[in-house]
């Protein structure tokens, strides 16, 4: 299984679906609320997620070496290999 990471919004309707999601396949996923970070760690990620994808937008969900903006349950299905 590929080494599942989120980057989120605490808030985000977006993001806590993928969560949910995520969590209702089983699958084991590491995330980070960008906005409940200290400062200078959450320009870290900032800077990550730009590097990533260059925008920032949430949820940033990297599957392996693929990076999905958006909850977008297919590709995120395929990439998990669901």
């Amino acid at each position: 299984m590929e080494v599942c990471k989120l980057y989120s919004l605490s808030t985000c309707s977006h993001c806590k679906a993928c969560k949910r999601f995520l969590g209702d396949c089983g699958i084991e996923y590491e995330f980070t609320d960008v906005d409940l970070l200290p400062d200078d760690m959450r320009t870290e990620a900032l800077d990550e997620i730009k590097r990533l994808t260059s925008r920032c937008a949430f949820p940033t969900i990297i599957i392996g070496q693929k990076v999905i903006v958006g909850f977008k349950e297919a590709e995120i299905r395929e990439a998990l290999g669901l």
